[in-house]
């Protein structure tokens, strides 16, 4: 057999990364602090921004708490540890999740109608929830503008969701991506949560494009049309 010299070889731009990945120090943290992702880092710096207290904690002790695109359930631990043992905790992803003691995951496509209808029968006769959390994120192609779409729809998907089953007052963290629908997605936000901030936590690595809308004290009315005046901006 020929070898053509990159059999078993990874590419210089893996290898960095691979480097990078193992000195990070929020992926040290987590393997020190028991947390299954450096993500964990993110949601707990949300929960301590200042914002979070206007109404209440964003995440807190006896909450119902959805977790979108949970796989491997860094956020599912953080939010388990906050509504502790009266809280409830339900994760869903594609990829299988290794248990974690107080989440009851679904491993599901939340985009299809069988994995939607699976989670809101789950949440049966609680369906009412206090806080959503979507780190969702598309399988990157590397094409741009496939690549914004796609996360744009994730995002859409799991606002409009939030808005089915949170009650009054309720709190969603959501994944957002730069892009032609970024704008509009805030805006959107801003109708149905009476605060809304767009963040990028510390534990966002800096190359990384992804930042995290933040809706504090669900509105639970119809949403209003948009009027001119606002921008949209964060």
């Amino acid at each position: 057999m020929i070898s053509t010299g990159l059999v078993g070889k990874r590419r210089p731009s893996s290898s960095r990364w691979l480097q990078e990945h193992h000195n990070d120090p929020y992926v040290l943290r987590a393997r020190r602090e028991g947390y299954r992702s450096r993500a964990a880092f993110k949601l707990l710096e949300m929960t301590e921004h200042p914002f979070a207290g206007l109404h209440g904690r964003l995440l807190g002790p006896g909450m119902t708490v959805v977790d979108l695109g949970a796989a491997p359930g860094g956020w599912s631990q953080v939010a388990v540890g906050l509504v502790g043992a009266t809280g409830r905790v339900v994760a869903m992803d594609l990829l299988p999740m290794p248990p974690l003691t107080g989440v009851n995951f679904i491993q599901g496509d939340f985009l299809g109608e069988e994995g939607l209808q699976h989670l809101n029968t789950v949440l049966s006769p609680e369906r009412q929830v206090d806080v959503v959390l979507s780190d969702m994120a598309p399988n990157m192609t590397g094409i741009e503008a496939i690549d914004q779409t796609r996360g744009e729809l994730l995002a859409e998907a799991a606002h409009d969701f939030a808005c089915t089953v949170l009650a009054q007052g309720g709190n969603l963290v959501v994944k957002l991506f730069q892009g032609p629908g970024f704008h509009d997605t805030v805006r959107r936000a801003r109708q149905d949560f009476f605060r809304v901030k767009v963040v990028k936590p510390q534990a966002s690595r800096n190359r990384s494009a992804e930042q995290y809308l933040v809706g504090v004290g669900f509105r639970g009315q119809p949403r209003i049309q948009v009027t001119s005046s606002d921008d949209g901006k964060p």
